[in-house]
């Protein structure tokens, strides 16, 4: 048997553990700070498991007594951890509910919808357009090389839209860089890249020195077309554009063609739509300008012009949604005011 000094040795170091572990657990105020409390007091590591490990180097006819005084401090401290759990269990489910109690007297607290602007749903819309006939969707950079932006183009080094009046250049100027002042260079990198034939529109962002008015707007948004293959006429885009224009503006809304000039294209040509739903009657309205492709645009794509030919068209987005539903100020489109947007219904 052990020595009673034993025993009483056991026996104080058992309610010194037990002891700590309950204050531990009545301290905990959570479930984790609680668990915390368990793994400490309770579990490999604690004092009761190191004493309860202890009894294999006790004589056989001994461990009995002390496994049993070691036990019943270890049954104390679980029953006291299954309480405490319940209670703060119990707590805690209070505590979220009145997080989550809903005053059912209050008023309700109405949430507008939020929508897309009306320029991307119509940039979208156009777009689905040339997607049904098989088109493909180009990008480009906002922040353009000179040389895809102007030369690539045939614009001279002397035009006046390559002068800081009409184009934002960006430092440091041994750069050429400039923020791109039409989507057209996405027609040069398109026939750069990309294999023959080619169909692809062009929606962006453009920027230009303009002052704001309500016709004008220094960063717009476009969208451009080009289609190069074997064989490509003007009748070919007279075709494209009218087809665009019925969509856009009804079944009576047909296009002429005013000639112009441009430097990617040749012949060249100014768009009017004519609009049978505008205020006041229907009328012509310019729409944009279109053309051929320059042989030079073609040449400085490596494009043998005497095997292919292509035509580009371009219109502003913005116009487009003036004129299409009656706006008179352009600057309504950039304000942020909702009550601009709510005209064109909240999509999400």
């Amino acid at each position: 048997m052990p020595h009673p000094d034993e025993n009483a040795d056991l026996g104080a170091r058992v309610d010194a553990a037990v002891t700590a572990a309950l204050t531990a657990i009545e301290a905990a105020t959570t479930t984790a700070e609680l668990q915390a409390a368990k793994a400490a007091h309770n579990g490999q590591g604690s004092e009761l498991a190191s004493l309860n490990g202890s009894l294999r180097e006790l004589a056989p006819e001994d461990r009995k007594a002390a496994g049993q005084l070691i036990g019943a401090g270890r049954g104390r401290v679980a029953e006291a951890i299954a309480a405490r759990q319940a209670e703060l269990a119990a707590a805690e489910e209070q505590a979220q509910l009145e997080a989550e109690r809903v005053d059912v007297t209050a008023l309700p607290r109405i949430r507008t919808a939020g929508g897309r602007h009306p320029l991307t749903m119509l940039v979208d819309e156009m777009s689905d357009v040339f997607v049904g006939m098989g088109w493909e969707i180009a990008e480009g950079p906002e922040l353009e090389h000179e040389w895809y932006n102007f030369d690539a183009l045939n614009v001279d080094p002397d035009h006046p839209a390559r002068g800081e009046s009409d184009t934002f250049y960006v430092a440091p100027a041994e750069r050429h860089l400039v923020l791109r002042t039409q989507t057209s260079p996405v027609q040069m990198r398109s026939m750069l890249t990309r294999e023959l034939p080619i169909y692809v529109v062009a929606p962006g962002r453009v920027y230009r020195t303009d002052d704001i008015d309500a016709t004008h707007l220094p960063v717009f948004t476009q969208i451009e077309g080009l289609a190069v293959d074997k064989g490509i006429t003007m009748a070919h885009l007279r075709g494209t554009l009218e087809h665009l224009a019925r969509i856009m503006f009804g079944d009576e809304a047909r296009i002429r063609l005013r000639p112009n000039y441009f430097p990617f294209t040749e012949p060249s040509a100014e768009m009017d739509v004519w609009h049978p739903g505008m205020r006041g009657g229907p009328r012509w309205v310019e729409w944009g300008g279109c053309g051929m492709v320059n042989p030079n645009v073609l040449r400085a794509a490596g494009l043998d012009p005497d095997v292919y030919s292509g035509f580009a068209f371009g219109m502003g987005i913005e116009r487009t949604l003036q004129f299409r539903y009656q706006l008179d100020d352009m600057r309504d489109m950039i304000e942020g005011d909702v009550r601009f947007t709510e005209q064109f219904g909240m999509v999400i």
